[in-house]
Protein backbone atom coordinates (compact mmCIF):
# COMPACT_ATOMS: atom_id res chain seq x y z
CA UNK A 1 0.00 0.00 0.00
CA UNK A 2 1.15 3.81 -0.49
CA UNK A 3 2.15 5.26 2.86
CA UNK A 4 -0.68 7.26 3.25
CA UNK A 5 -3.01 4.08 3.57
CA UNK A 6 -0.71 2.86 6.42
CA UNK A 7 -0.33 5.87 8.26
CA UNK A 8 -4.78 5.57 8.08
CA UNK A 9 -4.06 1.93 9.06
CA UNK A 10 -1.87 3.00 12.11
CA UNK A 11 -4.38 5.25 13.38
CA UNK A 12 -7.78 3.56 13.32
CA UNK A 13 -7.24 -0.45 13.26
CA UNK A 14 -7.72 -0.19 16.68
CA UNK A 15 -11.02 1.65 17.00
CA UNK A 16 -13.00 1.23 13.49
CA UNK A 17 -15.36 -1.67 13.48
CA UNK A 18 -14.28 -3.68 10.57
CA UNK A 19 -10.74 -4.31 12.36
CA UNK A 20 -12.55 -5.25 15.63
CA UNK A 21 -14.62 -7.79 13.34
CA UNK A 22 -12.13 -9.24 10.90
CA UNK A 23 -9.61 -10.16 13.81
CA UNK A 24 -12.09 -11.37 15.85
CA UNK A 25 -12.80 -13.75 13.03
CA UNK A 26 -9.71 -14.84 12.46
CA UNK A 27 -9.45 -15.31 16.62
CA UNK A 28 -12.19 -17.48 16.46
CA UNK A 29 -10.73 -19.97 13.82
CA UNK A 30 -7.06 -19.90 15.69
CA UNK A 31 -9.34 -21.13 18.62
CA UNK A 32 -10.54 -24.31 16.46
CA UNK A 33 -6.51 -25.28 16.46
CA UNK A 34 -4.86 -26.78 18.89
CA UNK A 35 -1.82 -23.97 18.54
CA UNK A 36 -0.65 -24.39 22.11
CA UNK A 37 0.10 -27.92 21.61
CA UNK A 38 2.95 -27.26 18.51
CA UNK A 39 6.13 -26.12 19.74
CA UNK A 40 6.34 -23.59 16.48
CA UNK A 41 5.42 -20.01 16.41
CA UNK A 42 3.57 -18.48 14.35
CA UNK A 43 3.78 -15.68 11.79
CA UNK A 44 0.93 -12.56 10.70
CA UNK A 45 2.25 -12.54 7.22
CA UNK A 46 1.57 -9.03 5.86
CA UNK A 47 1.31 -7.81 9.33
CA UNK A 48 0.70 -3.89 8.11
CA UNK A 49 1.13 -1.48 11.64
CA UNK A 50 0.42 -4.31 13.57
CA UNK A 51 -3.41 -4.30 14.81
CA UNK A 52 -3.94 -8.22 14.53
CA UNK A 53 -0.68 -8.79 15.72
CA UNK A 54 -1.40 -7.30 18.99
CA UNK A 55 -4.58 -9.48 19.14
CA UNK A 56 -2.53 -12.72 18.67
CA UNK A 57 -0.20 -11.79 21.48
CA UNK A 58 -2.71 -11.08 23.70
CA UNK A 59 -3.83 -14.61 22.64
CA UNK A 60 -1.11 -16.39 22.78
CA UNK A 61 1.24 -14.67 25.19
CA UNK A 62 3.81 -17.64 25.49
CA UNK A 63 3.33 -18.32 22.16
CA UNK A 64 6.61 -17.19 19.61
CA UNK A 65 5.27 -14.44 17.62
CA UNK A 66 6.68 -12.89 14.41
CA UNK A 67 5.25 -10.24 12.19
CA UNK A 68 6.40 -9.48 8.42
CA UNK A 69 5.64 -6.55 5.99
CA UNK A 70 6.90 -5.14 2.79
CA UNK A 71 7.12 -1.45 4.25
CA UNK A 72 9.87 -0.17 7.14
CA UNK A 73 7.93 1.84 8.70
CA UNK A 74 5.16 0.20 9.29
CA UNK A 75 7.00 -2.78 10.86
CA UNK A 76 8.64 -0.60 13.19
CA UNK A 77 5.25 0.51 14.35
CA UNK A 78 3.94 -3.09 14.63
CA UNK A 79 6.73 -3.93 16.38
CA UNK A 80 6.26 -1.08 19.09
CA UNK A 81 2.34 -1.99 19.23
CA UNK A 82 2.93 -5.61 19.75
CA UNK A 83 6.47 -6.17 21.63
CA UNK A 84 7.13 -8.82 19.24
CA UNK A 85 9.02 -9.03 16.28
CA UNK A 86 8.67 -7.93 12.83
CA UNK A 87 10.82 -8.48 9.91
CA UNK A 88 11.12 -6.44 6.40
CA UNK A 89 10.12 -8.88 3.73
CA UNK A 90 7.60 -9.85 0.77
CA UNK A 91 4.75 -12.93 0.86
CA UNK A 92 6.70 -13.53 -2.87
CA UNK A 93 9.69 -14.62 -1.22
CA UNK A 94 9.68 -15.32 2.52
CA UNK A 95 12.88 -15.11 4.52
CA UNK A 96 12.41 -18.02 6.84
CA UNK A 97 13.66 -21.74 6.70
CA UNK A 98 11.80 -24.71 5.46
CA UNK A 99 8.68 -25.58 7.97
CA UNK A 100 9.63 -22.72 10.78
CA UNK A 101 5.82 -21.96 11.17
CA UNK A 102 3.03 -23.88 13.52
CA UNK A 103 0.77 -21.70 11.56
CA UNK A 104 0.77 -18.54 9.26
CA UNK A 105 -1.87 -15.96 9.17
CA UNK A 106 -2.83 -13.42 6.34
CA UNK A 107 -5.58 -10.49 5.99
CA UNK A 108 -6.09 -9.19 2.82
CA UNK A 109 -2.82 -9.68 1.50
CA UNK A 110 -2.42 -12.01 -0.98
CA UNK A 111 -5.10 -9.90 -2.89
CA UNK A 112 -2.48 -6.96 -3.47
CA UNK A 113 -0.81 -5.64 -6.38
CA UNK A 114 2.51 -6.42 -6.02
CA UNK A 115 2.18 -10.04 -4.65
CA UNK A 116 2.43 -12.89 -6.63
CA UNK A 117 -0.59 -15.08 -5.15
CA UNK A 118 0.70 -18.26 -6.59
CA UNK A 119 4.45 -17.63 -5.03
CA UNK A 120 2.84 -16.63 -2.12
CA UNK A 121 0.96 -19.65 -1.26
CA UNK A 122 4.03 -21.36 -2.45
CA UNK A 123 6.17 -19.90 0.19
CA UNK A 124 3.20 -20.40 2.82
CA UNK A 125 3.34 -24.41 2.24
CA UNK A 126 7.38 -24.44 2.33
CA UNK A 127 7.57 -22.38 5.96
CA UNK A 128 5.04 -23.88 7.64
CA UNK A 129 5.62 -27.50 9.37
CA UNK A 130 4.03 -31.03 8.19
CA UNK A 131 0.54 -30.17 8.89
CA UNK A 132 0.78 -26.72 9.40
CA UNK A 133 -2.03 -24.34 9.42
CA UNK A 134 -2.87 -21.52 7.28
CA UNK A 135 -5.22 -19.15 8.10
CA UNK A 136 -6.76 -16.52 5.72
CA UNK A 137 -8.89 -13.45 5.28
CA UNK A 138 -9.69 -11.96 1.73
CA UNK A 139 -11.89 -9.65 0.18
CA UNK A 140 -14.91 -10.79 -1.88
CA UNK A 141 -15.99 -11.18 -5.35
CA UNK A 142 -13.76 -9.41 -8.69
CA UNK A 143 -16.85 -7.63 -9.49
CA UNK A 144 -16.83 -5.47 -6.00
CA UNK A 145 -13.35 -3.79 -7.42
CA UNK A 146 -13.45 -0.56 -6.69
CA UNK A 147 -11.76 3.09 -5.87
CA UNK A 148 -11.32 1.24 -2.00
CA UNK A 149 -8.91 -1.27 -3.62
CA UNK A 150 -7.51 0.99 -5.76
CA UNK A 151 -6.91 3.03 -3.17
CA UNK A 152 -5.41 0.33 -0.50
CA UNK A 153 -3.80 -1.74 -3.76
CA UNK A 154 -5.97 -4.74 -3.75
CA UNK A 155 -5.96 -6.30 -7.68
CA UNK A 156 -7.83 -9.28 -7.01
CA UNK A 157 -11.29 -10.48 -4.77
CA UNK A 158 -11.68 -14.11 -4.56
CA UNK A 159 -14.99 -16.91 -3.92
CA UNK A 160 -14.97 -19.24 -1.73
CA UNK A 161 -15.22 -21.47 -4.52
CA UNK A 162 -12.27 -19.96 -6.03
CA UNK A 163 -10.16 -19.94 -2.92
CA UNK A 164 -10.76 -23.85 -2.44
CA UNK A 165 -8.89 -24.16 -6.14
CA UNK A 166 -6.15 -21.92 -5.28
CA UNK A 167 -5.79 -24.06 -2.27
CA UNK A 168 -5.77 -27.12 -3.76
CA UNK A 169 -3.26 -26.41 -6.98
CA UNK A 170 -0.17 -24.80 -4.32
CA UNK A 171 -0.21 -27.99 -1.88
CA UNK A 172 -3.19 -26.62 0.71
CA UNK A 173 -6.07 -28.56 2.03
CA UNK A 174 -9.09 -25.91 3.11
CA UNK A 175 -10.91 -27.71 5.66
CA UNK A 176 -12.91 -24.51 6.81
CA UNK A 177 -14.17 -21.85 4.12
CA UNK A 178 -17.27 -18.77 5.08
CA UNK A 179 -17.66 -15.49 3.79
CA UNK A 180 -18.43 -13.02 6.30
CA UNK A 181 -19.77 -9.40 6.10
CA UNK A 182 -23.13 -10.83 5.25
CA UNK A 183 -25.57 -8.64 6.95
CA UNK A 184 -24.03 -5.68 5.89
CA UNK A 185 -23.05 -6.76 2.05
CA UNK A 186 -26.11 -4.81 0.38
CA UNK A 187 -25.29 -1.62 1.82
CA UNK A 188 -21.79 -1.92 0.87
CA UNK A 189 -22.54 -3.09 -2.45
CA UNK A 190 -24.56 0.16 -2.68
CA UNK A 191 -21.79 2.32 -1.30
CA UNK A 192 -19.21 0.84 -3.95
CA UNK A 193 -21.43 0.74 -6.71
CA UNK A 194 -22.78 4.38 -6.05
CA UNK A 195 -19.29 5.75 -5.29
CA UNK A 196 -17.13 3.72 -7.45
CA UNK A 197 -15.88 6.17 -10.16
CA UNK A 198 -15.08 9.16 -7.43
CA UNK A 199 -11.73 9.54 -6.41
CA UNK A 200 -9.31 6.46 -5.28
CA UNK A 201 -9.92 6.93 -1.67
CA UNK A 202 -10.31 4.15 0.77
CA UNK A 203 -12.75 3.06 3.59
CA UNK A 204 -10.26 2.93 6.06
CA UNK A 205 -11.73 5.17 8.76
CA UNK A 206 -13.58 5.91 11.50
CA UNK A 207 -17.53 6.24 11.03
CA UNK A 208 -19.98 8.56 13.03
CA UNK A 209 -20.50 6.66 16.63
CA UNK A 210 -24.50 5.66 15.46
CA UNK A 211 -23.10 4.36 12.27
CA UNK A 212 -20.33 2.42 14.08
CA UNK A 213 -22.42 1.09 16.94
CA UNK A 214 -24.68 -0.73 14.20
CA UNK A 215 -22.38 -1.90 12.38
CA UNK A 216 -20.70 -3.10 15.40
CA UNK A 217 -24.10 -4.75 16.57
CA UNK A 218 -24.46 -6.50 13.15
CA UNK A 219 -21.30 -8.14 13.61
CA UNK A 220 -21.73 -9.42 16.90
CA UNK A 221 -24.58 -11.15 15.48
CA UNK A 222 -22.34 -12.85 12.30
CA UNK A 223 -19.97 -13.73 15.39
CA UNK A 224 -21.96 -15.68 17.09
CA UNK A 225 -22.99 -17.60 13.98
CA UNK A 226 -19.84 -18.06 12.68
CA UNK A 227 -18.90 -19.58 16.40
CA UNK A 228 -21.71 -22.12 16.19
CA UNK A 229 -20.73 -23.44 12.85
CA UNK A 230 -22.86 -21.62 10.41
CA UNK A 231 -21.37 -20.44 7.28
CA UNK A 232 -22.37 -17.13 5.39
CA UNK A 233 -23.33 -18.26 1.77
CA UNK A 234 -22.21 -14.74 0.47
CA UNK A 235 -20.01 -11.71 2.29
CA UNK A 236 -18.18 -8.10 1.56
CA UNK A 237 -14.74 -11.08 2.62
CA UNK A 238 -13.47 -14.35 3.03
CA UNK A 239 -12.37 -16.35 5.82
CA UNK A 240 -10.52 -20.09 5.48
CA UNK A 241 -8.28 -22.53 7.45
CA UNK A 242 -6.05 -24.48 5.24
CA UNK A 243 -4.16 -27.80 6.04
CA UNK A 244 -0.70 -27.89 4.88
CA UNK A 245 -1.39 -31.27 2.18
CA UNK A 246 -1.75 -32.02 -1.32
CA UNK A 247 -5.86 -33.29 -0.67
CA UNK A 248 -9.00 -31.66 -2.59
CA UNK A 249 -11.18 -29.57 -1.42
CA UNK A 250 -14.38 -30.85 0.66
Amino acid sequence: MERPEYEKLDRVEDSMWWFAAMHRNLLMLANRLPLDTVDRPILDAGCGTGGFLVRLARSYPRKGLLGLDIDPLACARAAVKSARPVCVGSLNELPFANGTFAAIFSADVLCHDGVNEHYALQQFHRCLAKDGWLVLNLPAYRWMLSRHDAAVCNRRRYTASGLCRLLHVTGFRPIYVSYWNTMLFPLMVVTRRLFGNSAATSDVKLYPRVVDMFCRAAMEVEGVLLRVGLKFPFGGSVIAIAVRGSAACG
